[in-house]
Order: structure tokens, then C-alpha cells, then sequence
């Protein structure tokens, strides 16, 4: 018989956490942004205080998800996000045993989930699989995570790269004695008793008596925590490979282990004290942190990386399955193409494109995303052919991604000639947005800086989860400037650490952010190519002076400027995106001095990724706005233009006379590489490069643009 009094307690533990999660998804529309993310992560350090209430709050991320299908509102599908990621982590973290009917219930409710458009049934997929092969093998997924995170199983680094231009030197101090305080926090042989005690906890339940472990655990040396570490490695390496009919074995396996632990360490037992303190946090990675000086420390860093790979890297065939697998989620996200893998073939579950003969293939690109048996995907940790992975974070504003995107499209240029980190390396991109107050002079060639968390400002609208959670990053970032860094707390202040983690075990849904490619001539007739990924300006600079003149002038007392002068000072040719979506070819000399590029992505323009295109006259009055792809600017009157990218001034090209610029395009897909192909593959022949930063939700599908306009 129940107790009722165990009953009222469960349920005022579930309605404490109902009251959370409904308060946490009540953030996400919230105004204060500083506010925004200190909810999640409460959540978070409720959980590592205490584990037991896991299942409650695992049933009230269930019932949640019921009211949000029965809603049947696209627009109410936004917190489906949240609740899944938070649904994910919470068993990935939890180490208590979470029932049978539990599982089912969430299996059946995400499983509705996969017919809603992407981008929210690809994260219900992932979810779904990662659910299920927590079902077979109780504590895999924590297991995972932790074994690549330390750099036991697998290999996985991560740096974070921050822009000098927005970190002072105090900013600079306090950041870095935040992130590298994981390096202290950090313990192997605690690390490897938690493990233990996580997936024996998972996997055994009742059965397994939580302080009798822990002090067993306490009691073992070093070597003896080694041997059982590797015997749950193996057991739980060996059910992953067997699926679902492997559970009943790893279950015995791991009820043997855990008797060996108690008789093992039954006499040094009566030597401890009874209080053994236990920490249920995850384990932080080891963290790198470093000012981003010149875009070649990328290449540095992941060449060093991949030299530690060694060349044993094996190619075994892949399941082509309509979805590929993600290592973070412990599941197969539905994703077409991922521009961070380097190589041409992979053993790594992670998502990755075939190229032959220069085009990529994919299979059923549109296909709706469906599970497939558990029994295909292989332990990761298991295969010899299993490559290193690199997890990048910059920190900065739209300047550090234009930085990522010039030193992305170089080390691409650089593998399609010579591949040093193919087959070895997978690249993971991640931004968090900080900034600092302007302090752009009057003669900055960056003459429109204004804002510069334009990108930032488009990944929120995209992903509210990342607004809520990372964009509110950097006003937190931003104050530990004026914090002494001096001085030693009692207890270290983990949230930077716990978001940043939390960013990178579950950001796993890549947003393509579309480059494009400039070429410059200069007056020495030499050619410069460069991309940016957000904002280009061309100006003459000799008429600024006339600009700042009339916008300080009322309208009524403007005198109407020459066309005549202005013909003969820009030529400009362009292909025009009209509004029945057909490209017209525009050849015209605009009375205008200057343009203002912005890329307007695909989630933002109807699934279609163009430039919106300003033409800066002396008269505002006299400004226009197009759209295109493709546009030519070439300067009169032997005038030259100035070229500022990405609005940062270190990248700023003076003398040119002609930009030229397009979508940028993979190398080997130029029109070059043309000569030789059938007219039949030029389609996949041109394809776009873009740069992949990691969100939680990921890039939307044509529908939820038209749905979210």
C-alpha cells in the first residue's frame, strides 16, 4: 500500500517544478535580458542537488509537451524546443533510475512530434533516439558525453577564441579565470568514480544502494577505479553495438560489477567516514581559452589537433539512412549536409556530405525524418576509425564572424588542395555574442557600424532558446570586467561554465549563415578575394564630407544634387531579385557614392538567401534599396573606393577600383572546374559555401519562415 503522505510529497515536488518550467518558458518572451537564462540554469544546479526529483520533472516536460500539441498553433510550437533540450538534459544528467512506463510515455509523445515541420521535428528526432537508446542502455548518454569531454574514449577539444578588438585587457583577465577554472574543477579519478556510480545508479536502480556505492567507490585505489571504469566502458559499449537484445546481459554485466566494487572495497570501508560528500555535476572539459589575434590560430590549432589524431583513421561504410547521426545528442539529427566535416567518407555518426567528382550527394533530402532500429549505430567510443572533434567558440560581435568566415573559407581552400585534416577531424562553430561600447572616430572607414550584433540579433529570432540562453550570455560576459579577478571566492562563480557547457552538449543544430565572396582590383591591378558573412561597405571617401553636410541640413534648404556628377562617379551592375522571384540583369550608374550590403539569410527572406543592397546618395532622399546576389561596382573618374568588411576597420581595402561580388562558392565548385562536367551537374556544381554556427534549433524550414512572418 502507498503512503499518502509519500504521494502529497511527490506532488508538491511536481508542482514546484511545473510553476519552474512554466516560469522558465515565460523567460524566453521576457524583456530583461540580463534575467534571461539565470531560470535554466537554476533548474540545472536543482538537479545536481538533487537527483530524485529527475523522474518528477521528466513527467511534467511530458505533460507540457501534451498542452503544446493539443494547442495546434504554429506559433505555440516555439517552446517545443526548450522543453525537448531540457527534456534530453535532464536524463542525460539525472543517475537515478527513471522508469520504464516514464520512458514509454515521453517515446509517445516526442514520436507525435516528428510530423511538425523542421526545425522542430528534427530536434524531436534527435530526442526520440536518444530517449530510446537511453531505454536500452541506462546510462549511455551521460557516459558518452562525459568520456569525450575528458578526452578518454574520443578526443574532443574546445577552444574558445575571443576578438581583441571587444576584449579589453580587465575583460580579457576575468573571462579567462572563469573558463579556465574548469582546469581546477576537473579530476580524473573523480571523474572515472562518477561514471561508475552514474551508469550502475541508471542501469540497477533499487538494486544498487546509492551510499554503499559511493563509499566502495571512495575506498578503491586509483588502479581498482581504473579496472571498473573500463569494465562499465566495455559493458556499455558492447549494448549499444547489440541494441535492444543486449540489455538483459548489460544488466547482469553490471550487477557483477557491482558486487565486485562492495567486496573489493569492504575492508577499507570501516576507514572512511560515513559522509562522503558527492558531487552528481557533470564534469567541465578542459577549456582553452586565448585572444584571436590573426586568422591563421585556427589553422594552427586544428592542425595540431589533428597531428595528435595520428593517420590510423579507418573508413568503414556508412548507413545511409535518410538522417545522420549527432554525437552530442546521442542520436541521429535529420540534417542534409554539415560543412564542419572535412573529409569525403566518414566512420563518425555525426551529420557529413560525399563529394564525387566534385558535387555532393545526399540521400532523400526532403524526406520526413523517421527513427530507424537502434541496432545501427555503433558505440562511439568503439570504432578505431572514430575522428577527433574540435568545438570552436568565438566570443565578439559581427566582426569575429567575419573573422570565422575568412578563416573558414582558407582552411576549406586549403583541404581541397592538400588534405591535412581529413578523415581526422570534425569542426564544430559556436558564437556567443559580446560587445563593447563603440568607439568608432569620425574617420573610421566603417562609416555604418551602428550596431554590431546583427548576426546575434538573427540567430535570437531564429532560435528563441539561443536568445534566451546565449545572447543573454554577453551582458554577463560584459560585466565581469568591472569584477576583481584578484580575489578568490569561497565558492567559484560557474555560470559562464555551466552555460558555455550547456551550449555545447546541446547546441547541436547548425544554422547556415550564407558567405559571399569579394573580389577587389586595385589601381596596382592586383586582385584581392576575400568573403564576408554580414555587411560590406564601398564608398568614394572624398564625398562623405558632402553626406555629413546635407544630413545636417533641413530638407527644405537641399539643393537637388547634379546627376551628372554623380553618373560619372559610380557604375554599377547588378542582377536584381524581382518580387516574382525572377532575376532581371540591371545595368545602371547610380547617383550614389557609396553602398551598404546586408545579407539577408534564408530564414529571414522566405527561404531565399540574397543581400539587401543600399545606394548612398549625398541627398538621403535619394536612396534606394535592392535585392540581389550578384552585383559589380566599379569607380569613375580615376576615384577609388574604400571596401570595409563585416564593419571592422582591420578589414578595410583601400585603392580599389572595381568589386565584384558573389555567393561564395566550395572549392572545386567554381565554373573552372566546369570544363570537363556534363551541363547536366552544373546545379551541384555551384554550391554555396556557408558557415554552420551551432544553435539549439537549428535552420528552419521554408514553412516556419512563412509561418513566422
Amino acid at each position: 500500500m502507498v503512503d499518502p503522505t509519500t504521494c502529497v510529497a511527490f506532488s508538491t515536488v511536481e508542482s514546484g517544478l511545473r510553476h519552474t518550467v512554466q516560469a522558465l518558458l515565460k523567460e524566453m518572451s521576457g524583456q530583461r535580458v540580463w534575467e534571461k537564462g539565470l531560470m535554466r540554469w537554476s533548474l540545472q544546479k536543482r538537479l545536481e542537488a538533487n537527483p530524485a526529483c529527475s523522474v518528477s520533472l521528466v513527467r511534467v516536460l511530458v505533460r507540457e509537451l501534451g498542452k503544446l500539441l493539443q494547442a495546434d498553433d504554429a506559433r505555440s510550437y516555439t517552446h517545443t524546443i526548450p522543453v525537448l533540450h531540457t527534456l534530453y538534459y535532464v536524463v542525460m544528467q539525472s543517475g537515478v533510475m527513471i522508469p520504464t512506463s516514464v520512458y514509454q510515455a515521453v517515446f509517445e509523445c516526442v514520436m507525435k512530434l516528428l510530423t511538425l515541420p523542421s526545425p522542430y521535428s528534427a530536434v524531436a528526432l534527435s530526442t526520440v533516439r536518444s530517449i530510446k537508446m537511453e531505454m536500452t542502455t541506462p546510462g549511455s548518454l551521460y557516459h558518452r558525453r562525459v568520456t569525450a569531454e575528458q578526452n578518454l574514449t574520443l578526443q574532443e577539444k574546445v577552444f574558445v577564441l575571443a576578438d581583441p578588438a571587444v576584449f579589453s585587457a580587465p575583460l580579457e583577465a576575468a573571462v579567462r579565470t572563469h573558463l579556465e577554472a574548469s582546469v581546477f574543477l576537473r579530476d580524473a579519478s573523480t571523474m572515472e568514480k562518477n561514471v561508475v556510480r552514474h551508469v550502475l545508479q541508471a542501469a540497477l536502480g533499487p538494486s544498487c544502494r546509492s551510499a554503499v556505492l559511493t563509499r566502495a567507490l571512495e575506498a578503491l585505489g586509483e588502479h581498482a577505479v581504473e579496472k571498473y571504469f573500463q569494465e562499465v566502458s566495455l559493458a556499455v559499449e558492447e549494448s549499444l553495438k547489440h541494441g535492444a537484445a543486449g540489455r538483459a546481459n548489460y544488466l547482469n554485466r553490471l550487477q557483477h560489477i557491482y558486487r565486485d566494487i562492495s567486496d573489493a572495497s569492504q575492508e577499507e570501508q570501516t576507514k572512511l567516514h560515513r559522509g562522503v560528500a558527492v558531487s552528481t555535476a557533470m564534469p567541465y572539459p578542459e577549456i582553452n581559452f586565448l585572444l584571436w589575434r590573426d586568422k591563421e590560430d585556427l589553422w594552427s590549432l586544428l592542425e595540431n589537433l589533428a597531428k595528435c589524431c595520428g593517420s590510423d583513421s579507418t573508413t568503414i561504410e556508412k548507413d545511409q539512412s535518410d538522417s545522420v547521426q549527432s554525437e552530442d545528442s546521442g542520436g541521429r539529427e535529420r540534417r542534409d549536409l554539415n560543412e564542419g566535416d572535412f573529409d569525403d567518407t566518414s566512420t563518425d555518426p555525426t551529420p557529413t556530405f560525399t563529394r564525387r567528382n566534385g558535387f555532393k550527394t545526399t540521400k532523400r533530402a526532403n524526406a520526413p525524418p523517421r527513427p530507424t532500429s537502434g541496432k545501427t549505430d555503433a558505440f562511439p567510443g568503439g570504432s578505431p576509425g572514430r575522428r577527433h572533434t574540435a568545438r570552436v567558440v568565438v566570443l565578439g560581435d559581427d566582426r569575429v564572424l567575419g573573422t570565422l568566415s575568412r578563416a573558414y573559407r582558407s582552411i576549406r581552400e586549403r583541404e581541397s588542395e592538400q588534405p591535412v585534416l581529413s578523415g581526422k577531424l570534425n569542426l564544430r562553430l559556436y558564437y556567443i555574442p559580446v560587445t563593447s561600447p563603440s568607439r568608432s572616430s569620425p574617420d573610421s572607414p566603417c562609416e555604418n557600424e551602428g550596431s554590431r550584433l546583427g548576426l546575434a540579433s538573427f540567430l535570437g529570432r531564429v532560435d528563441p532558446w539561443y536568445n534566451s540562453n546565449i545572447n543573454s550570455l554577453g551582458a554577463a560576459i560584459s560585466k565581469l570586467a568591472g569584477k576583481s579577478v584578484h580575489m578568490e571566492p569561497v565558492e567559484p562563480d560557474v555560470f559562464l561554465l555551466d552555460t558555455l557547457c550547456y551550449y555545447l552538449r546541446c547546441g547541436t543544430q547548425p544554422v547556415n549563415l550564407p558567405l559571399y565572396s569579394v573580389k577587389m582590383t586595385r589601381s596596382s591591378c592586383d586582385v584581392v578575394e576575400e568573403v564576408f558573412v554580414s555587411h560590406l561597405e564601398a564608398a568614394i571617401p572624398e564625398f562623405r564630407h558632402l553626406k555629413e553636410k546635407f544630413s545636417k541640413e533641413p530638407s527644405v534648404r537641399r539643393k537637388k544634387p547634379s546627376v551628372e556628377v554623380f553618373h560619372s562617379v559610380m557604375s554599377v551592375n547588378y542582377t536584381e531579385i524581382s518580387l516574382s522571384n525572377r532575376e532581371v540583369v540591371k545595368r545602371e550608374a547610380a547617383m550614389a557614392f557609396g553602398v551598404v550590403m546586408t545579407s539577408q539569410p534564408a530564414a529571414l527572406a522566405s527561404g531565399e538567401h540574397h543581400l539587401s543592397v543600399e545606394f548612398h546618395s549625398v541627398d538621403p532622399g535619394n536612396n534606394t534599396t535592392i535585392q540581389t546576389r550578384n552585383i559589380s561596382i566599379r569607380a569613375l573618374q580615376d576615384r577609388t573606393l574604400s571596401v570595409c568588411l563585416d564593419k571592422d576597420s582591420r578589414s578595410t581595402y583601400t585603392g580599389v577600383h572595381r568589386v565584384e561580388i558573389s555567393p561564395c562558392l566550395h572549392p572545386g565548385c567554381g565554373v573552372g572546374s566546369r570544363s570537363t562536367r556534363e551541363p547536366l551537374f552544373s546545379k551541384y556544381l555551384d554550391r554555396a559555401m556557408h558557415l554552420p554556427i551551432n544553435t539549439f534549433t537549428g535552420e528552419p524550414s521554408a514553412s516556419w519562415c512563412a509561418d513566422s512572418t
